[in-house]
């Protein structure tokens, strides 16, 4: 990171190499489509590199990484005007002749990506940032920009709204209403 801030254009682009999939794959969580999801991708990485001054090291690079990406994500996705379509990436998809558990498998990610899909963005994010990608509260509330309590209580709301959706409770063309504190 030193090397790339200092203008180290090898550097650079390792950095970019090695962070790529992960930024990827919270645009890909956030967006629900591939053709988004590179489009913001690519918007992610351009404000990385713009932003590299910026980053001081009070915070673990994944955590700024994460904070880069999200408000990236949704910059564009705003500036679109699109919403979120629920899917698998093509490379996800079952292939012609898939074996039973895969195409239970596949349809197990497809169905947790439509009640995703349903959620409102905040609650979306920070149950991708916490199931998906890992991060504990204290990250999250630093890349959402948000109190730790206000990570716990949409935690809780997104994936109470989540069991509800699973669980049939409700039609897929219905949308999730969420109260925010």
């Amino acid at each position: 990171m030193a090397a790339a801030q200092g203008g180290d254009e090898v550097a650079l682009d390792a950095l970019l190499r090695r962070h790529h999939d992960r930024v990827y794959a919270l645009c890909r969580r956030m967006a629900g489509n591939d053709s988004d999801a590179a489009d913001a991708s690519q918007e992610a990485l351009i404000a990385l590199v713009r932003g590299l001054h910026r980053y001081d090291g009070r915070a673990a690079f994944t955590t700024w990484l994460h904070r880069v990406t999200t408000n990236a994500c949704i910059d564009e996705l705003r500036r679109r005007g699109r919403r979120p379509e629920p899917g698998l990436p093509e490379h996800e998809r079952a292939p012609a002749g898939a074996a039973p558990d895969g195409v239970e498998r596949l349809v197990d990610r497809l169905t947790l990506d439509e009640a995703l899909g349903q959620l409102p963005e905040n609650q979306r994010l920070v149950i991708t940032l916490r199931d998906q990608l890992g991060l504990d509260y204290e990250e999250i509330a630093e890349v959402a920009g948000i109190p730790i309590g206000t990570v716990r209580s949409r935690l809780f709301r997104g994936r109470a709204a989540l069991a509800a959706l699973l669980g049939g409770n409700r039609g897929p063309s219905t949308t999730v209403q969420a109260r925010e504190p």
